[in-house]
């Protein structure tokens, strides 16, 4: 069974950073992309940033220079380093992660909350 499970949201101040992980079981090296997809209240899921198993990144233009993501492809492990953070973060952040045989898998999600 596939498990993608998130770490490391919680609440801080405006211009704080965080650290998100997400590691991901089950799947083994047949892990592809994996990716950050915020869903602000009220808003739908957008994508944050991804990357590919071999390090190619996009980001949102909105968090270009502010966050970082990266991977350990043997422990199947995403990061989202979010540094200078405002308001406008403020949400739920899901890791994905896809299969290079089709499926997605998705994590339970975890809160972010920037107080201004």
């Amino acid at each position: 069974q596939v498990q993608l499970v998130e770490s490391g949201g919680g609440l801080v101040q405006a211009g704080g950073s965080l650290r998100l992980s997400c590691v991901a079981s089950g799947i083994g090296s047949s892990l592809g992309t994996m990716g950050w997809y915020l869903q602000a209240p009220g808003k739908q899921r957008e994508l944050v940033a991804r990357t590919t198993r071999g390090g190619v990144l996009r980001y949102a233009d909105s968090v270009k220079g502010r966050f970082t993501i990266s991977r350990d492809n043997v422990r199947n492990t995403v990061y989202l380093q979010m540094n200078y953070l405002k308001p406008e973060d403020t949400g739920v952040y899901y890791c994905k992660g896809d299969s290079i045989y089709g499926p997605v898998y998705w994590g339970q999600g975890t809160q972010v909350t920037v107080s201004s």
